[in-house]
């Protein structure tokens, strides 16, 4: 399998490929469309997986899905979230976090997104059906149903249940702070793998 990150703005998107087929996970934000698009087009995208209901994760997930002719999948417990980026309230410790807090729930109020996820993940969910050899996995604590993907060779895909927005973190924004922590113990169970951020570059894993 091969992932290849794809830069938007402070944000990342992926595309994981194997054999023919590809995986889109996260879309970010409108106007970063036209870059991404002229970035993944080549690939054959056979489902999109968005790891949390946030916009800058998923504004172009119904592009995405028209363009491609591909499902959208995420976890049921992010839904709301798609028509009110509030319905879950979000905290922050650190002075980073509380600038990014501030400038996200700014972004919040004036969000609006227009598509339905028809493909729901849980814990343990395999993408084999869509071509690849991947797996999800369950990541709250940022959201209730915040997700990530475990590629299998050595990397995971966290959404932002990890961030690399300043600097390598656990979340710096969370609705749950003791999920939070255990989503992250639970990434650094997975040992030597290689972390992909929804915010930032990737590293080794280690102990958050």
């Amino acid at each position: 399998m091969d992932i290849y990150r794809v830069k938007c703005g402070n944000g990342n998107c992926y595309i994981l490929e194997e054999n023919g087929s590809a995986v889109l996970v996260d879309t970010g934000r409108i106007e970063y469309r036209k870059a991404i698009e002229e970035k993944i087009k080549r690939f054959p995208v056979k489902l999109i997986v968005l790891t949390h209901g946030h916009f800058d994760h998923c504004q172009n997930a119904g592009y995405f899905s028209e363009l491609f002719d591909a499902p959208v999948a995420m976890s049921k417990k992010d839904v709301g979230l798609l028509k009110n980026q509030m319905k879950e309230n979000l905290s922050a410790k650190t002075i980073p976090g509380k600038i990014v807090l501030l400038a996200s729930l700014a972004s919040f109020k004036k969000v609006k997104m227009n598509f339905t996820p028809s493909v729901f993940l849980q814990d343990g969910d395999s993408l084999k059906a869509y071509g690849v050899g991947a797996k999800i996995i369950a990541l709250p604590g940022h959201t209730e149903g915040s997700i990530g993907v475990d590629c299998g060779e050595n990397c995971v895909i966290v959404g932002d249940a990890l961030m690399n927005m300043f600097y390598p973190t656990v979340s710096m924004l969370y609705g749950n702070e003791r999920m939070m922590r255990q989503s992250a113990e639970k990434i650094a169970k997975m040992g030597n793998v290689t972390v992909y951020f929804g915010h930032g570059k990737p590293v080794g894993n280690r102990k958050w």
